[in-house]
C-alpha cells in the first residue's frame, strides 16, 4: 500500500520538516533535484512558474537541468516570489538561464513543458491569467510534467473547473487524495510519487495494491466443502424492477469471489421470471403483495436461514415493509449486512441510529447521490470533501462505507482506504451490483473488516480493467463477471 495524504497534513509535515530537520531552501533543493530524476529530460524545456513555493521547486529543477547541460527556459506567470523561491530565482538569473514573462513566450517553440505555476495549497477558482496559461498549456501538444499536482487540480478533492493536463505527475513527499479522487484520472496520465524526507505528521491514509490482499485470497483446502465458504442471500426485486439478469448477476458475483453457495430471495411473484437466468444459484421465493416483499417472521427466518451474509435492497422499489424487513434483519442477524441502491434509499427514511446497536456488522455502498440522501449532505459538499464527510458519518453510525467514485473510498471511520482500480466502461448499469456481489461473497467465508470490503472493491475494479480489453465503450457489467477468477488469480 501507499501512504496518501490531506492538503492539512502534508503542510503540517513540511513545516514539521522545516522546524527540525531540514531548511525550506534544501526541501525546494530535494524537489527539483526529485523531478529531475524523475524523466528523462532533453531538447527544449520550459519552465512555467508561479509565485509560491511550488514556483520554487521549478527555479530548483531548472538549476539542475542546467548544470547537467540541459536547455532551458522559465516563464513567469508571477513576478512575485516566495522567500525561498527567490533564493532559485535569483541563482537562475546568475546561472543566465533565459527567463521570460510568460505573455513574450511560444510555448510551441519547446519539447516539455514543466508546470510549476501551483502546488497543494491551491483552491478555489484560478484567476483569469493563470487560466489562459493553463489553456496555452493544455493546447500546447507538448510533454507536460506538472511539479507535485497539476495546477488548478484541489488536492483534497481532485475538483477542477479548469486545470493543466499531465503527462505524468510528480507528487513531492506523499501522494495526495486529490491526485486520485473525482476528476484526477482524467487529467493526469502517469503519477510518481518521490520521497524528500518529509516525515508524515498526522492521519495517513492507504492507496491499496495488488499484494496488500494476499492473506485474504488463500488458497483452498482441499480438505473443504461448499459449506466451509459460506451461503450468502442477495434479497432484492420486486415486480416493478425484476431485473432478473441483474439479481442473478450478483448470485453469481458472489460465488466468483468464493462463496460455497448463493441463495437469492426475491417476491414470490417475480420467482418465475428469475429461476431461468440462476443457474448456479438457489431461489428462494418470499411472501409479497402487489410483487413487493412484506413483512413475515416467520417466512424471513425461513429465507435468512443458515445465512452467513447478506445483500439487500437492489431492486425491490419503495414500501414501508422494507424498513420493517430491514429492522428485523438489524436488531436480529449477526451476520454481515450489505446494503446498496434501494437498501440505502429504505435505510435513509428510517432512524439513522439503529445503526448504533444493530447485531449486523453493516456496509453500506453508496454512489454519491445515494449518500446525500443516507447523510444529509448536498451532492456538491460530498463531492468537496469525500473522505472527511465518509469518514464522519462511518464513525457516527459504526458502519463500513465505501463511496463509489473514480478512485473508491473505504472507511469505519479511523482507517480509511482508497482503490484506485477500474475504467470507464465501467460507467455502466449493474457494475455497482457486480461490486456488491463480489464483497458479499468474500464476506460470506471472513471476518468482516474494511480490508475485506477493500479487497472486494480492487477485484471489481481490475476485474474491469481486464473486461475492457481497452474498449471502454462496448462494455458490460456482466462482462467483468467473467473476468472476477482471473482477477483474483492475478492477485494472489
Amino acid at each position: 500500500m501507499k501512504v496518501v495524504v490531506s492538503r492539512n497534513v502534508m503542510q503540517r509535515s513540511e513545516k514539521y520538516a522545516i522546524g527540525y530537520l531540514v531548511s525550506s531552501k534544501e526541501l525546494m533543493n530535494r524537489a527539483g533535484m526529485a523531478v529531475m530524476r524523475s524523466y528523462n529530460f532533453k531538447g527544449e524545456v520550459l519552465v512555467i512558474t508561479g509565485s509560491g513555493n511550488n514556483a520554487g521547486d521549478g527555479y530548483a529543477l531548472a538549476m539542475h537541468l542546467k548544470e547537467r547541460n540541459i536547455s532551458v527556459t522559465i516563464a513567469l506567470v508571477s513576478n512575485k516570489f516566495s522567500l525561498n523561491g527567490k533564493v532559485y530565482f535569483e541563482m537562475c538569473k546568475k546561472n543566465k538561464i533565459p527567463i521570460y514573462m510568460v505573455e513574450n513566450v511560444d510555448f510551441s517553440k519547446y519539447d516539455i513543458l514543466v508546470d510549476a505555476i501551483y502546488g497543494c495549497g491551491f483552491k478555489g477558482i484560478l484567476p483569469k491569467k493563470e487560466a489562459e496559461v493553463i489553456k496555452m498549456i493544455n493546447n500546447s501538444q507538448k510533454k507536460v510534467i506538472s511539479i507535485d499536482i497539476n495546477s488548478g487540480l484541489d488536492a483534497d478533492s481532485g475538483i477542477t473547473l479548469e486545470c493543466v493536463k499531465s503527462d505524468l505527475t510528480v507528487a513531492i513527499g506523499s501522494y495526495k487524495l486529490g491526485h486520485f479522487l473525482n476528476m484526477a484520472k482524467d487529467n493526469i496520465k502517469e503519477l510518481k510519487c518521490v520521497d524528500i524526507g518529509i516525515p508524515i505528521i498526522g492521519e495517513k491514509m492507504s492507496l491499496m495494491e495488488k499484494d496488500d490482499f494476499k492473506d485474504i485470497l488463500k488458497d483452498r483446502l482441499n480438505y473443504s466443502h461448499k459449506g466451509s465458504y459460506g451461503l450468502v442471500a442477495v434479497m432484492g426485486g420486486c415486480l416493478e424492477y425484476s431485473g432478473s439478469v441483474k439479481l442473478a448477476n450478483m448470485s453469481l458475483s458472489a460465488l466468483r469471489a468464493g462463496s460455497g453457495v448463493s441463495r437469492l430471495i426475491v417476491p414470490r411473484s417475480i420467482a418465475p421470471g428469475v429461476l431461468p437466468y440462476l443457474l448456479e444459484s438457489t431461489l428462494m421465493p418470499v411472501f409479497d403483495e402487489e410483487g413487493k416483499m412484506v413483512y413475515n417472521k416467520k417466512n424471513l427466518e425461513m429465507a435468512l436461514e443458515k445465512v452467513t451474509a447478506l445483500l439487500a435492497g437492489i431492486g425491490w422499489g419503495e414500501s414501508r415493509e422494507y424498513q420493517l424487513i430491514l429492522k428485523f434483519i438489524l436488531e436480529n442477524y449477526a451476520i454481515p449486512l450489505i446494503l446498496d441502491a434501494d437498501g440505502i434509499n429504505t435505510l435513509s427514511k428510517m432512524n439513522l441510529d439503529i445503526l448504533k446497536n444493530t447485531k449486523c456488522k453493516v456496509i453500506l455502498t453508496p454512489h454519491v447521490k445515494e449518500f446525500s440522501r443516507l447523510s444529509g449532505y448536498t451532492v456538491d459538499e460530498i463531492l468537496n470533501n469525500p473522505v472527511e464527510l465518509a469518514q464522519v458519518f462511518a464513525d457516527k453510525y459504526k458502519v463500513i462505507l465505501l463511496l463509489k467514485g473514480t478512485t473508491t473510498i473505504v472507511t469505519d471511520g479511523f482507517k480509511t482506504e482508497l482503490v484506485n482500480r477500474g475504467c470507464a466502461g465501467m460507467a455502466t448499469a449493474g457494475s455497482g451490483d457486480v461490486l456488491s456481489g463480489i464483497i458479499l461473497g468474500l464476506c460470506g467465508f471472513n471476518d468482516v473488516s474494511i480490508d475485506i470490503v477493500s479487497c472486494g472493491a480492487y477485484i471489481n475494479g481490475l476485474a474491469g480493467e481486464m473486461a475492457s480489453g481497452g474498449n471502454d465503450i462496448s462494455m458490460l457489467s456482466s462482462d467483468t463477471i467473467n473476468y472476477i477468477g482471473r482477477a483474483i488469480a492475478s492477485m494472489k
